[in-house]
């Protein structure tokens, strides 16, 4: 009687491999651990790369690459610096391509902030007071509404944090996890630093930095 580790093949291994980006022997073993389902080895894979992340995030990043992108026709273009913690893996093509991933998914999605922690206590308030309002027109007993406000902050957070969207070319992840898979085959701690978009025509282009002081103590 063949074992599940048996019945896993090259071509399954190679597909996940595809899929995920992680390495060969990774994916073997969580295609095993996932029965031979490849849905489900993508889901091993993915919270292996978010612990991995986790693991590695105190450690310095001060390596790594500024990149840029320009929309087709030239009316949008986006400045991103994203740190690792090697100069070696600054070249690779995969931390190259996450540059350009990440950079391109800015144009797209013109997020005003990188992580929950840095978006403003004026603007947290602002949308609170925002949503409490709208939710106190329901007639609903206060702790309904906070709970109404809080769903609605989750909302907002994804709309205007990079790390909390989904990404443009796979909306299953979001930009949080695609960083994770890079750490998971890199083995180094990566970060976006700060990033910059500019639209032709308007004013109020977007610029945001990681709060440092918050990253510190995360």
């Amino acid at each position: 009687m063949s074992t599940v580790t048996e019945t896993i093949s090259a071509s399954m291994v190679k597909e996940l491999r595809e899929k995920t980006g992680a390495p060969m022997m990774d994916c073997r073993n969580a295609l095993a651990e996932a029965k031979g389902n490849m849905e489900e080895a993508v889901v091993v894979l993915r919270k292996r790369g978010m612990a991995s992340a986790a693991k590695k995030a105190s450690r310095t990043a001060s390596e790594g690459a500024v990149g840029t992108y320009i929309h087709a026709g030239g009316k949008i273009g986006v400045l991103i610096e994203v740190n690792c913690e090697s100069d070696f893996v600054a070249r690779t093509d995969d931390f190259q391509e996450l540059l350009k991933d990440i950079a391109m998914h800015i144009a797209a999605t013109d997020p005003r902030y990188i992580r929950k922690e840095d978006v403003t206590a004026t603007d947290l308030e602002r949308e609170k007071e925002i949503y409490r309002a709208q939710a106190a027109q329901t007639g609903k007993p206060a702790p309904v509404i906070e709970k109404i406000v809080e769903g609605k902050m989750s909302k907002f957070y994804e709309e205007v944090c990079l790390l909390e969207q989904p990404f443009i070319k796979e909306q299953t992840i979001t930009i949080a996890q695609l960083i994770a898979q890079k750490v998971g085959k890199l083995g180094e701690n990566l970060m976006v630093r700060r990033f910059a978009r500019f639209k032709v025509g308007d004013a109020n282009w977007t610029v945001a930095q990681i709060n440092t002081a918050a990253q510190e103590k995360a």
